[in-house]
């Protein structure tokens, strides 16, 4: 009998010029990027909270704290891989993902699909089960003024 799971993930960074924007495992031009300790990734770390929230597993600062120089610069793909194994401990696989991100700029259609593809990669699904939705917060709020980025996912998995 399989037990299926949801799990809910959530990330946001600050914006500033001269830092690298990585989305989804893709280096996006762009004027500016995320400030952090990993790669600031938001996409990948959305969905690494919205996995371990799924398998009651905690969140990405109890098992990749940015207080730890492991992770220093860290591409946020290696916390999926982990992720992905804890799933495998556990007997657990991914069946699907959503993923929405808010950003005002730049625009992200053009990598949507090179983002879902890296993601279907890393959690061993068809392309297909990977969504991304990008969006804008309409000038409204810190990521309205170009201050910030946010990343929201959901998955879905089968114990």
């Amino acid at each position: 009998m399989t037990t299926t799971l949801v799990g809910f993930g959530y990330d946001v960074h600050r914006l500033a010029e001269g830092e690298r924007l990585i989305l989804g495992g893709i280096e996006i031009p762009s004027a500016v990027g995320t400030v952090a300790h990993s790669d600031g990734d938001v996409v990948l770390h959305a969905l690494c909270d919205a996995l371990l929230g799924a398998l009651g597993l905690g969140d990405i600062g109890e098992h990749f704290p940015d207080t730890d120089a492991k992770w220093k610069d860290a591409e946020s793909s290696v916390f999926v891989r982990q992720c992905v194994q804890f799933l495998a401990e556990q007997r657990a696989v991914v069946r699907n993902v959503d993923i929405a991100v808010v950003l005002e700029a730049p625009k992200l259609k053009q990598f949507k699909d090179a983002m879902r593809s890296h993601i279907a990669g890393l959690l061993h699904l068809p392309p297909q089960r990977v969504n991304i939705k990008a969006t804008t917060s309409e000038k409204l709020g810190f990521v309205g003024n170009g201050e910030g980025i946010q990343a929201y996912a959901v998955c879905s998995i089968e114990q």
